[in-house]
């Protein structure tokens, strides 16, 4: 099997581009930069295949795609800066990347007839309410410009093929560029109190885990809509800053003990700051990964302590 992927230089394509080659399978990545960007660990994907391609140009796509010959093609590359989403001057390249891009890809995917894995979100719905959302779920009312775009991209694959996964996730970590654990980390170093907010709930994703869970997916003909988080629970941001600081501590990082650094619950209302709007409720529910017969992702408190394990603090 022969796997290309889009966004190679972030979290979870980097994941997925290891799995591919511990698997045996043969994968070519790709991204916008001249050559691999991601993370310098010296695994796997360093030395893979690698191509350049904008997934917002349709000929370029088009042409590195064909001419790489996948059976399957896994799109993790995506704007996901929610924010600087919402800049009037970013809206148009939110909406390029996320969607035309998305749509490019699914084009080339229907002239191909491959499978294609397309990555979500939980932002495609309104955040409302204390419901684990259904992934077969169709009411769709996204808060904000990267949700909207996220949805887009969604409705393009569904709209063009049916050989694809939709795979909706939350709460991203992993080795390659920033996120809230690598965030919560360095601000603990310098702050003796930090403020988090307690009322948006979720589970978070560990992309190396995620990325066996994807290359399960496309050793199957199992199609269709999924939510894919760690297993252990749904939390809100507070909890997850509680458990990063305790773990670290019991490997040895002092420097997140309780007498140094005071962690302070507060609403999304009194904490301010985002201008994009956040969705309360980001529960998933995951029933439909066992029931489809795929082994479930460990659970979050598990894979904190294996992340924290790799990387250096």
């Amino acid at each position: 099997m022969k796997v290309f992927v889009t966004g190679v230089a972030g979290q979870l394509g980097h994941d997925v581009m290891n799995e591919l080659a511990k698997r045996g399978y043969e994968g070519v990545g790709s991204d916008i930069a001249p050559e691999y960007s991601g993370v310098a660990d010296d695994t796997v994907v360093t030395r893979m295949p690698y191509v350049q391609m904008d997934i917002t140009d349709a000929r370029a796509a088009e042409e590195r795609i064909i001419e790489a010959k996948p059976d399957v093609v896994v799109h993790c590359a995506a704007w996901t800066a929610v924010d600087l989403a919402e800049d009037e001057d970013k809206v148009d390249k939110v909406r390029a990347i996320n969607a035309d891009g998305t749509r490019n890809i699914a084009e080339v995917c229907k002239k191909l007839d491959c499978k294609m894995v397309y990555i979500s979100t939980d932002y495609v719905f309104d955040g409302q309410g204390t419901e684990a959302w259904d992934p077969d779920c169709k009411d769709y009312k996204p808060l904000n410009v990267y949700g909207e775009t996220k949805l887009e991209g969604e409705l393009a694959v569904a709209d063009r093929l049916t050989k694809y996964f939709i795979v909706r996730i939350a709460w991203v970590f992993g080795k390659s560029g920033k996120n809230f654990i690598k965030t919560m980390l360095n601000v603990g170093k310098t702050h003796d109190r930090i403020t988090v907010v307690n009322d948006q709930i979720g589970t978070p994703t560990y992309t190396f885990d995620l990325a066996r869970l994807l290359v399960d997916m496309i050793e199957t003909e199992k199609y269709g809509y999924y939510h894919a988080t760690n297993e252990g629970g749904y939390i809100s941001w507070y909890d997850f800053t509680k458990e990063i600081f305790r773990q670290a501590v019991e490997l040895g990082h002092q420097e997140y003990a309780e007498e140094r650094i005071s962690v302070v619950p507060v609403t999304t209302k009194e904490y301010g700051i985002s201008k994009a709007v956040r969705p309360f409720n980001s529960r998933l529910d995951r029933g439909k990964i066992a029931a489809s017969g795929f082994e479930p992702l460990p659970s979050w408190q598990d894979a904190l302590g294996r992340y924290l394990r790799e990387i250096e603090f």
